[in-house]
């Protein structure tokens, strides 16, 4: 059992001013070089346009362009480092599973997937242009889950790998949501005119309590109500993988859930022994947060790994102006695998 961190980082201000500050947090990190490492050791299999890639942004969120570019600046990388690793589009995330449950009072979450790919930044923003929003980072510029000062909440829940589209990815996506839209219908109205790149379902709740789970996938989308969702799909049915054992077992359990208070959802999600925490790190599939979202009175929650409380942070009144005391989310995961801003050959030295 390991020690783990992930920096709380809240920012005010514009896109570009965001993308430098960021670009001088990753540079005390050893997040570019591990970042580029895996390129290395995995080649990217796809094609990398950064005229069509910009165009996009250009035509569905200016600002985030403009933040990407900011990174670029600080950092000093090249056109590719930026459309390899900031833009998220034509670019293939690996396989993962997810658990997602939302009632009348609550949203959460189980985010797994591989250490490695983790960033370890919990990022509160709020924009001079876009909606202001909380919650762990993906891929930089991309968001995990969230929720935005409009109390409309995201998540994703990764479905197939099966032959991806020229698109954004669902880091990216999911941030789109959540600076762009107030209401779950504006979410849904986005994701129907956004270029898919392969196969995930975004699960939205908002302020009034309109939710919707959208499957998509390259060649298609649905959409249906539920309150729960795990890693296979209900309407798109042929799309699904081949395995989905764990993903309907999860579900099983995820529909047992009645009448349940915040504190017992906490217990089930991050309790080993109910089947919805799982320590499958090295096959991409172990439990590295657990999200809450209270979108009534704009609270965010997160637990990090195996071990640890939840961390508490009222968006509201930072939304209002008021300080986040706190730099550092600590946890403990049972591996000895390490978060993308560690250094990885650490080890080696020793």
């Amino acid at each position: 059992m390991q020690k783990i961190n992930a920096l709380v980082q809240p920012f005010r201000g514009s896109h570009f001013d965001y993308g430098i500050q960021q670009g001088r947090w990753l540079e005390q990190t050893h997040y570019m070089q591990n970042r580029n490492y895996e390129w290395i050791k995995r080649r990217p299999k796809f094609d990398l346009d950064y005229d069509e890639t910009k165009q996009l942004y250009m035509h569905f969120a200016p600002r985030i362009w403009e933040e990407i570019m900011g990174l670029q600046e600080s950092l000093g990388i090249t056109d590719r480092e930026v459309l390899l690793n900031l833009a998220h589009y034509r670019v293939s995330p690996r396989d993962n599973g997810c658990s997602v449950y939302m009632d009348d009072d609550v949203f959460i979450r189980n985010y797994d997937y591989h250490p490695n790919t983790y960033d370890g930044m919990y990022k509160l923003f709020q924009p001079d242009h876009g909606y202001a929003h909380i919650g762990p980072a993906s891929r930089v510029t991309g968001r995990m889950d969230g929720m935005n000062e409009h109390g409309l909440i995201m998540a994703y829940n990764f479905m197939n790998r099966k032959q991806p589209f020229d698109g954004f990815t669902c880091f990216i996506i999911g941030r789109f949501i959540l600076e762009l839209c107030k209401t779950a219908d504006e979410a849904k109205a986005l994701l129907q005119a956004l270029p898919h790149r392969g196969g995930f379902s975004y699960i939205i709740q908002d302020r009034e309590n309109d939710s919707f789970i959208a499957e998509t996938s390259a060649r298609g989308m649905e959409f249906r109500e539920a309150h729960i969702c795990t890693n296979h799909y209900e309407k798109l049915a042929h799309e699904n993988r081949r395995y989905l054992v764990d993903s309907k077992e999860r579900l099983d359990i995820l529909q047992d859930i009645h009448s349940t208070s915040k504190s017992e959802l906490l217990a089930l999600f991050t309790g080993p022994a109910h089947g919805l925490f799982v320590d499958n790190y090295r096959s991409w599939a172990g439990t590295i947060h657990t999200s809450l979202y209270d979108r009534k009175n704009l609270k965010a929650g997160i637990r990090l790994g195996g071990e640890g409380h939840v961390h508490e942070f009222d968006f509201a009144d930072w939304l209002d102006g008021g300080d986040i005391m706190q730099t550092q989310i600590d946890g403990k995961i049972d591996t000895d695998l390490s978060f993308t801003s560690a250094d990885w050959q650490l080890k080696s030295r020793i």
